[in-house]
């Protein structure tokens, strides 16, 4: 969070995406199950109380921050596919840019991750999957087009091709995680899809 703004100043909305930036950054450093809204108040200069006034609960504070994290990765990906004919290409550059995004927030996947394996359906949890649902069908879609134009073989199974290309970006986070180096994904992203890349492609396309 930028230690420039101060909190209290801002608007409702913009003092609402501050909380949830906060909440991320947090997330970063701390287990997210341990956040508190004591610590989430401390880490902006508010009160408990201040928090209280734009988010009821803990949990309302958490399905924000998850939709936040959810808005700008899609976001950000569909930015980095926009525009590029290839579909090869087209994932490619999706790929980085989703290492890219984690990098920048360390916060994110361990936050995801967290309500994944959570045992209730919260409201974050639900948009996690939600998340991970719809960046499937976008991968499946991307597949199926480098099918139908010839880049990928037809008898690609694109529902595990989509399922392969996040759970391989899923390792690199979790590598680094538990290396403590988030930039060692984006060194090893291009090196780790080419391979990917060299699997799904055919022909020439997969060199």
């Amino acid at each position: 969070m930028n230690k420039s703004i101060r909190p209290r100043n801002l608007p409702a909305a913009e003092r609402r995406n501050v909380t949830v930036e906060a909440v991320v950054d947090l997330a970063g450093s701390t287990n997210p199950s341990e956040i508190t809204t004591a610590a989430i108040a401390k880490h902006m200069s508010l009160t408990q109380g201040a928090l209280f006034r734009h988010f009821p609960n803990k949990e309302a504070i958490w399905q924000a921050a998850m939709k936040w994290v959810a808005e700008r990765l899609m976001a950000r990906i569909e930015k980095a596919a926009k525009g590029i004919d290839s579909p090869l290409e087209a994932l490619q550059a999706m790929f980085l840019a989703h290492v890219a995004f984690v990098a920048d927030h360390p916060g994110a996947p361990r936050m995801l991750f967290g309500e994944l394996q959570g045992a209730s359906a919260t409201p974050a949890k639900r948009l996690a999957q939600a998340l991970l649902k719809q960046y499937a069908a976008r991968l499946n879609a991307l597949i199926e087009t480098g099918k139908a134009c010839g880049e990928l073989p037809p008898e690609l199974d694109s529902d595990a091709a989509a399922t392969l290309f996040i759970g391989t970006i899923q390792g690199l986070v979790m590598q680094s995680l538990i290396a403590g180096d988030m930039e060692r994904m984006r060194a090893d992203a291009p090196r780790v899809f080419a391979i990917y890349r060299r699997g799904i492609a055919t022909g020439t396309g997969g060199q």
